[in-house]
């Protein structure tokens, strides 16, 4: 069972990875920028993007919607007020994984950018 999740983590890894490289390698093009340069800075975006996402869906509160269909609930809260409930705890657990998840994605991706920036001497 770890080995199952490891091997969908290094999956999830791999496949994050590969798809922040491609963009970064297409918009660098566009832009002009050097091959290094396009994937650092590439790397770094998305690895702070999925550090900020973990932050925040790790905060969220135990307070979910009480109806998921859209209606009076968009509109203020002052005409009409939502109705909360308090999250299950598997709701609570998933959510603590996914910011975990988030977080350790973008950890690597920072890290990844590391070894593309070449202002940075590492040996």
């Amino acid at each position: 069972m770890l080995l199952a999740a490891l091997r969908r983590l290094t999956f999830l890894t791999l496949l994050c990875a590969g798809f922040t490289a491609v963009l970064s390698l297409l918009l660098g093009a566009l832009a002009g920028s050097s091959v290094e340069r396009s994937l650092a800075l590439g790397f770094y975006l998305m690895g702070c993007f999925l550090l900020v996402a973990g932050f925040f869906t790790g905060n969220r509160g135990p307070a979910r919607v009480k109806s998921e269909s859209a209606g009076p609930m968009m509109l203020p809260l002052l005409f009409f007020p939502r109705k909360l409930r308090w999250a299950t705890p598997d709701e609570q657990s998933e959510t603590m994984k996914n910011s975990g998840l988030f977080i350790f994605l973008g950890f690597i991706l920072v890290v990844i950018g590391f070894f593309f920036d070449n202002r940075h001497a590492l040996f």
